[in-house]
């Protein structure tokens, strides 16, 4: 559990100004602001430099203006949210790529929160500020379609895991969509191989791409290298950014990330080696 100044930093990191009871109408402020504030991003690992996923030192990366992936933003804010009274769990769950089958691989971290009342009833809501792109606001573990601005996301049972279910991702998405498994997760024991793998495999597909991404209401913002792409509602624009100063105010104004922990030669070295993979990949097409 996190202590009351713990609770009053990471609150302040999301913009939000005062500790509120458990409802599920602050459940959904907290999901919005986190997803809006906090970013997905892969930018400690494609600079060598990965960060443990350890729950506490996830929750200081939030408080002092960093960030990472699934597992440090599930992981950081499922802490938060027991903290504030809510009844959390962790559950394994797999990412499905496109042109790939759906699995449960453990590559993921999943949440989930029961909003009951009773101990012997159910209200049970996927939560996840951990997916880049999706969603917005909590959605409901029951089967349906659900609307998030411009995207659409369903809810069923998956077909590779018994009692699990599955989020469907927007048709425009990144990704098809997730698997979840239903049996609780009790530590973060199950996920550290995963992390390993991704912070350090030459096989990992983070390793070699800088890839960040922030949702709002109306669709979200991604930089993958040197490319911008800004979605609103059903369109999205991409801008090549060339210049390292427009780089940085790019990564500060739109996702909020400031390399505080970065050196200024640090930030110039990350820099130069993601304009090199942007070269190297723009001849690669032939440009």
């Amino acid at each position: 559990m996190l202590s009351k100044e713990e609770i009053q930093a990471y609150l302040k990191r999301l913009g939000i100004n005062e500790i509120q009871l458990p409802t599920k109408s602050f459940l959904i402020e907290l999901h919005r602001a986190h997803v809006s504030n906090i970013p997905w991003e892969t930018v400690d690992i494609f600079a060598g430099r990965p960060v443990s996923i350890d729950v506490r030192e996830s929750v200081q990366l939030m408080i002092n203006r960093r960030s990472g992936y699934c597992f440090h933003l599930n992981g950081a804010f499922s802490t938060l949210l027991r903290s504030l009274g809510y009844n959390v769990s962790w559950h394994r769950a797999g990412v499905q790529p496109s042109g790939q089958e759906p699995r449960v691989d453990s590559f993921h971290l999943g949440l989930t929160v029961n909003m009951a009342k009773d101990e012997h009833d159910e209200e049970r809501w996927i939560i996840d500020v951990g997916l880049g792109d999706m969603p917005y606001e909590p959605l409901p573990l029951h089967a349906g379609a659900y609307e998030q601005g411009p995207f659409t996301y369903r809810v069923k049972e998956s077909a590779v895991v018994k009692n699990g279910w599955r989020l469907e991702h927007d048709p425009l998405s990144s990704f098809p969509g997730v698997d979840y498994a239903p049996e609780v997760v009790l530590d973060m024991e199950e996920f550290k191989m995963k992390h390993d793998y991704y912070s350090r495999s030459a096989d990992s597909p983070w390793l070699n791409l800088f890839l960040i991404k922030q949702r709002h209401a109306a669709g979200g913002n991604e930089l993958r290298g040197c490319i911008w792409s800004k979605r609103e509602n059903r369109s999205v624009e991409t801008t090549e950014i060339l210049t390292k100063s427009h780089w940085l105010e790019v990564l500060g104004e739109i996702f909020g990330e400031h390399l505080v922990n970065y050196s200024s030669l640090e930030r110039d070295d990350l820099w130069k080696k993601v304009l090199k993979n942007h070269e190297e990949w723009k001849k690669s097409k032939g440009n």
